[in-house]
């Protein structure tokens, strides 16, 4: 299991909406609930690697039933003979804590649920380090996840499959598409011999989210 860092206090305050420098109230709040979060979360990942074929239907990847489809996946996975399929959970205590939160401090709620996702980017950075640290992958992409551009976010289920993530980390997905426990991912890596791996840009321009998240709103994820 892999033990998780210091959280950034600036990327959980962008998940609060702030923009610029954070306020004295809001830095309060992580610095409280900061310490309180990393000792609950248990973080897990599985991932396995699969063969990339392109066909007529979509992206074609190795132990997945449904083909990946859409332009976006396309695009970012051309050059790529192999990918890895990774699925990451900092746990049911990140639902949890929200919740038990709440009850009595909603501004508080809304640090720890932004210090939580700020963990699952921390987890998915530190399992990509270590996956590629014993992997031959002279050139991959980032990480591109189910919902993200044109590519369905009901291939999630089929992600959790192909993985058996639900017996390996106890993550599963609901029928409307939602991972469970909430703070989770689920992402294909492309992996090329050669540069350049050719894949689409990283930003709210491509995102199916696009005007309809916090981030866009003010400005973007700041994510490339």
């Amino acid at each position: 299991m892999i033990k998780l860092g210091p959280l950034s206090k600036a990327e959980a305050a962008r998940y609060m909406g702030e923009k610029g420098e954070p306020g004295a109230a809001v830095l309060a709040l992580l610095d409280k609930y900061e310490p309180i979060v990393r000792e609950k979360l248990r973080p897990a990942y599985v991932y396995r690697e699969a063969d990339v074929t392109f066909t007529e239907e979509g992206v074609s990847l190795s132990g997945m039933n449904a083909p990946l489809t859409g332009e976006a996946i396309m695009r970012h996975l051309s050059g790529c003979g192999r990918a890895v399929m990774l699925a990451a959970t900092v746990s049911a205590e990140a639902d949890k804590l929200i919740r038990q939160t709440a009850v009595t401090d909603m501004a508080a709620a809304l640090a720890v649920d932004a210090l939580c996702s700020t963990a699952v980017e921390q987890l998915c950075d530190r399992a990509e380090e270590e996956i590629f640290s014993s992997s031959d992958a002279p050139f991959r992409t980032w990480r591109f996840s189910p919902g993200y551009g044109d590519l369905p976010i009901f291939l999630q289920k089929e992600f959790l499959l192909a993985l058996n993530a639900q017996r390996r980390i106890g993550l599963t997905v609901t029928d409307s598409c939602l991972l469970v426990p909430s703070k989770s991912v689920t992402a294909v890596i492309g992996i090329s011999d050669a540069p350049p791996v050719s894949q689409t840009e990283r930003g709210c321009a491509s995102c199916n989210m696009n005007g309809r998240c916090a981030f866009s709103a003010n400005g973007g994820c700041g994510k490339k």
